[in-house]
């Protein structure tokens, strides 16, 4: 069994978001139809792929009841019509689940355990809204090993406009119009679409559908908008729905492959998985996860942040994006970071959204062949970080 192999993101899709609630795209469509669709998709556009080499199928979500309940990646597979000897698991790391089962399976793959894996995660928050059915350990708050507002994701992003009173309101209200601009502008040049696959929705009253772009986006939004949005978690606060990703269903899936494996199926991977790390932080804070994480995977990739040509970095709420930038020197409108726009617009279905960056990275690496590193990075709920650094295997020399 050989001891490291380099490990490739070959391929990675995903169904529209949609707005959750009862007139949201997804409102009477399963989560696990979600899933199982991106996974027929993935085996559908690489035909290289016999179903019986997929070693593993890794699924995240962050409400694991219903629909989203028994072991979903196992699940999914046999729905998804994949050979019943292939084994599947279900993972949740809130916020970072589809990343975390990404690099769940990349490290059993470089280990040699695994060939070829799918990984991803869906998430539907008008079926399974963030905290259903958890009790939460009075010891949190008698003991007080975190503060009261930890549990409210709204309220941390509050304290960390208080950590950083440098970035106030009208600068969050600033980043989350570029980032719609950014998503609009994507939307019209035909980056986004490729990577989406069409998904049948059905509602009593109106029938079949058919879902093929993302709902939660808001062309056209404006500074004179945003202002007059509520601030909600705090009277006078700064964070409203207009600079922080929505409530949002949606899936995602990749397939993740030893690079060996690959080359031997004729696979085209699109980047190299260097280095990942996990970090936690106060969770009442939870934004600056990206930031330790970041810090960490940059250490064991050996570089820094100014080799780093791309950053993809879920924006869950402006405030947190901000902070990350002002940590490393980056300027809020740096043209490496979220080429396409962020989840302010796309939206933020919360164990799914790993993915989705990976897949953005891989797409603008093809467009970027100067640049060789990237990272996709996110904070994730309970104080926790994770970042992942990448390589473009379509780079071409220069930075």
């Amino acid at each position: 069994m050989p001891s490291s192999r380099d490990v490739v993101f070959v391929d990675g899709v995903r169904t529209p978001f949609g707005r959750s609630g009862p007139k949201g795209l997804y409102a009477e469509t399963r989560a696990d139809d979600l899933i199982v669709r991106v996974i027929r998709e993935l085996m559908r556009r690489n035909p290289q792929l016999p179903p019986e080499r997929v070693d593993e199928v890794a699924i995240a979500a962050t409400t694991q009841i219903g629909d989203q309940g028994l072991t979903i990646g196992r699940s999914a597979a046999v729905l998804a019509g994949l050979p019943k000897s292939v084994p599947g698991y279900a993972i949740d790391r809130m916020c970072a689940g589809a990343m975390t089962a990404v690099t769940t399976v990349a490290g059993g793959i470089a280990f040699g355990a695994y060939d070829v894996a799918i990984a991803g995660g869906v998430e539907h928050m008008g079926r399974h809204p963030m905290g259903e059915g958890v009790d939460p350990n009075p010891r949190f708050m008698s003991e007080k090993l975190v503060d009261g507002s930890a549990l409210i994701m709204g309220m941390t992003a509050e304290n960390l406009h208080d950590r950083y009173p440098e970035i106030d309101k009208g600068r969050a209200d600033a980043y989350a119009v570029a980032s719609q601009e950014k998503v609009a502008k994507a939307y019209a040049n035909g980056k986004i679409q490729p990577d989406l696959v069409p998904m049948a929705t059905r509602k009593a009253a109106e029938g079949w559908g058919l879902a093929t772009e993302d709902e939660p986006p808001r062309p056209g939004t404006t500074m004179q908008g945003l202002a007059a949005l509520k601030t909600p978690f705090r009277a006078h606060g700064h964070v409203t729905a207009g600079n922080s990703a929505g409530l949002n269903d949606g899936a995602t899936g990749s397939i993740i492959a030893a690079a060996d494996t690959a080359a031997e199926l004729g696979l085209t991977p699109k980047m190299r998985l260097v280095a990942y790390a996990f970090a936690g932080v106060d969770p009442e804070v939870m934004g600056v996860g990206p930031i330790p994480s970041t810090e960490r995977a940059l250490r064991l990739a050996g570089l820094a942040i100014g080799d780093i040509g791309l950053i993809e970095i879920n924006e869950a709420f402006a405030v947190q994006v901000l902070a990350f930038l002002s940590h490393f020197g980056i300027a809020d409108d740096d043209p490496r970071v979220n080429p396409y726009g962020g989840a302010i617009a796309f939206g933020h279905p919360l164990a799914s959204s790993g993915v989705r960056l990976m897949t953005q990275l891989a797409r603008e690496f093809g467009e970027n062949p100067g640049v060789r590193y990237g990272l996709t990075t996110m904070c994730v709920g309970m104080g926790m970080g994770g970042t992942v650094v990448w390589e473009n295997l379509a780079w071409e020399g220069g930075k």
